[in-house]
Formats: C-alpha cells, sequence, structure tokens
C-alpha cells in the first residue's frame, strides 16, 4: 500500500509494455481506433467531416441497405434485441434455422451452421476435427483466424509457401496422420488473389484430404449469383468444408459452415465456439434473410464491381506503385515500408479519401501496402478521384 498523496511506482508489466507501445511508434506500427459517425457505405463520416472510404469489406453495399435495415427493424419486434441463449440451450430460433437452410442452397451443400463470427467458426471447425493424431496443412498467407486455429487443435501443422501446391503435396504424401486437413483462405485477404481450389480438392482426393475453405472475400462476390469461389471454378466436392462470412457481401454480421451432414451434426456436439456462445440475434438473422435475397437476385452489384475494378487497373498502371494482381474487390497498392504507407494514407486522407495502411505483422516486412476495397456502392468517378490522389501522392 502507498500513502495518500504518494504515487506508485509504475509496476514493471506497465513499464514493459509502455516501452513496447514506444517501440511500436518509432517503427511506424502503432495502431489506433476512429469512430465512425455514420452508416457504413461508399460514404463515411468521422472526425466531423465526410470521406470516400475505400477501407469497407461492404462490398455490395448492403450494409446500410434501407431493405436491410427494415427487415432487422421487423426482426426486433418479433424476436427482440437479444437471443438470449447459446444455440443449444434454446436461443436457436426458427428465424437462424431459415437462414441455416437458405445458406445450404444457395452455395450447394445439404447443410449449414451458423456462427457468430469467421474467427470463430475456423476456430470451431479445425479445434473439432483435428487433434493429436491428425495433421494440418496451412497456405503461409492465411488470416490470423485459421493460424490461431492450427496452434489450438494440437495436431501437427505444416505451412507451405503461398500458393506452392508443389510443396502441399510432398507434405501430404509423407503425413501419415489419421486425418489429413488442407486449410486455406479461397481469396487472400491482403493479396485478393484466388487459390487454386480446382487442384487443392483434387489434391485431397488423391492422398484422401480434407480441405477447409476460408471463403470470407468470395463469397457473395464471385461465382453463380454470388455464390461463392466454388461456384467461380463451377465446383462441388464432399471433400470441401465451405466458410462463408456474413459481414463483408452480405452486409450484415456472422458467418457460416457448409459441409456434409455429418460434418454439420458433429460441429454442432463438438465445436466449442458454436456451443459456448450466445446465439447470434434473431433480429439479425431476419435482416441476413432480406440481404441473401437481394444478393442472390442483384446481379447488377457484382457487374458494378467488375468495372469498377477494371478502371482502377487501368487507371493506376505502373505509375503509383505495385497494384498486385487481384481480380477481386480487394486491391493492394504496395508501396513498400511502413512509414511511407502510413504517409501515404494521411496524405489521401487529406483529400478525403479512406484508404488504410497495412503494415506488418498483417503483411511480411517490405510489403507494407495501401489496401484498396471497392464496393459496388462506389462510381466511376469516386475510382478516377482516387486514381488521380494515388498519382499526385507519389509526387
Amino acid at each position: 500500500m502507498t500513502a495518500r498523496g504518494v504515487t506508485a511506482p509504475a509496476s514493471s508489466l506497465s513499464q514493459a509494455l509502455q516501452a513496447e507501445l514506444i517501440r511500436l511508434r518509432r517503427d511506424g506500427l502503432y495502431r489506433s481506433r476512429a469512430y465512425v459517425d455514420s452508416p457504413q457505405g461508399a460514404r463515411v463520416r468521422f472526425a466531423q467531416r465526410e470521406f470516400v472510404s475505400f477501407a469497407s469489406n461492404d462490398y455490395l453495399g448492403l450494409a446500410a441497405d434501407p431493405r436491410v435495415i427494415e427487415a432487422a427493424q421487423t426482426g426486433a419486434m418479433r424476436f427482440g434485441v437479444g437471443s438470449g441463449a447459446s444455440h443449444l440451450l434454446y436461443g436457436h430460433s426458427r428465424v437462424h434455422h431459415e437462414v441455416e437452410e437458405t445458406l445450404a442452397q444457395f452455395v450447394g451443400f445439404p447443410r449449414a451452421l451458423l456462427f457468430s463470427t469467421g474467427y470463430m467458426a475456423n476456430i470451431g471447425v479445425v479445434t473439432a476435427l483435428c487433434g493429436r493424431e491428425d495433421e494440418v496443412f496451412a497456405d503461409k498467407l492465411n488470416h490470423a483466424s485459421l493460424n490461431e486455429a492450427m496452434q489450438l487443435c494440437r495436431a501437427r501443422f505444416r505451412r507451405y509457401p503461398h500458393l506452392d501446391l508443389e510443396a502441399l503435396e510432398r507434405a501430404l504424401a509423407c503425413s501419415r496422420a489419421r486425418r489429413k486437413l488442407i486449410i486455406s483462405d479461397a481469396v487472400f485477404s491482403m493479396d485478393g488473389d484466388i487459390a487454386p481450389v480446382p487442384e487443392m480438392i483434387a489434391l485431397c482426393e488423391r492422398y484422401d484430404g480434407w480441405l477447409l475453405l476460408d471463403d470470407a472475400h468470395g463469397f457473395g462476390v464471385l461465382g453463380n449469383h454470388g455464390a461463392g469461389t466454388l461456384t467461380h471454378f463451377g465446383l462441388r466436392s464432399e471433400r470441401v468444408i465451405y466458410m462463408g462470412t456474413l459481414g463483408k457481401a452480405a452486409g450484415v454480421f456472422g458467418a457460416f459452415i457448409a459441409a456434409q451432414a455429418p460434418v454439420i451434426d458433429f460441429l454442432v456436439n463438438r465445436a466449442r465456439s458454436y456451443i459456448y456462445t450466445t446465439a447470434m440475434p434473431g433480429l439479425l438473422a431476419a435482416a441476413l434473410l432480406e440481404s441473401l435475397r437481394i444478393l442472390r437476385t442483384e446481379d447488377w452489384r457484382r457487374e458494378q464491381l467488375a468495372r469498377l475494378i477494371r478502371c482502377l487497373k487501368v487507371g493506376i498502371g505502373t505509375s503509383c506503385g505495385a497494384l498486385l494482381n487481384s481480380q477481386t474487390a480487394i486491391q493492394p497498392l504496395v508501396v513498400g515500408g511502413a512509414a511511407n504507407a502510413v504517409r501515404r494514407a494521411d496524405a489521401l486522407a487529406a483529400r478525403g479519401l479512406l484508404v488504410p495502411a497495412v503494415r506488418p505483422p498483417t503483411v511480411p516486412q517490405g510489403s507494407a501496402r495501401l489496401r484498396i476495397s471497392l464496393s459496388a456502392a462506389h462510381s466511376l468517378d469516386d475510382v478516377n478521384r482516387l486514381v488521380q490522389a494515388l498519382r499526385e501522392s507519389t509526387q
């Protein structure tokens, strides 16, 4: 205890954390939050200014769609605000069931299971299906949730170089594990490139493996009516466990796993991140039913997104930095060092354009980037304005 009026010395933990924060600031890696004072969309407000936002995963412009908002309001009147319990303890309502049936039919699987987030879905699947007798094979650029799941499941794991299927096949051929699970992003969140899914499924068939495909950034954007990366390639396989998120192109919240019936039933009984958490509020499930209806029927949104991608690529060319080879809504512009990425993001913000600077450890050292996210809610004028500002920020 300290006497009144005498300041206690900082604890060793506080001192260590403060030193680490100073180092992060020095290296251009310190992160802080800015609150947005408007709905998400092509334009947002914060710090009492309006910005054109290229920072959102709202790829189809559904996050503030009036029809989705109305569905949420109606759902709140019917189901209340909170679900009140976990799915297994009577928090699972009819509207949850309707969303799961709709999703399963849409993506072409027998069954689907709602999770609160994509992070929880990935951790739930990998830790439920894999243990000490099993082996997990992971692309080195996978999302953090897949990396965390891989380490938590206690299985042996191998990470192969990004999209290096020869290395993946060598690892599979050497494995004597009881169960072999490949885990991979379908669309990689920081590069925007698409995994070679047909070849990965062929490897699963050759070596008796399974593929957990994280389609967080492909669901709603790619494939037939936005049904995702599998339909983009025209594929169906019983060896695929498919994860899609519902807070990006679908504009609401949550995630789902689609798979064969025994897989879903096993997850209901063994996926701890499903069992031990409160169910998604019914009002969000009601909103999802409407957003999924719009997503499936309004193909003009994906057509507009494709036009914007072409416009950005042609406009930037090679004059503003290294734009990675992405055909998706994620268009990363690699600028090198973290400080340079922050400087250019600040210069764009001064012009009313929001483009996040993505720095290590999210991406490898020396590959800090401006992560441009396009939305069907953007106009061609918005993209041309960004291109002009990027050109001027290099001078």
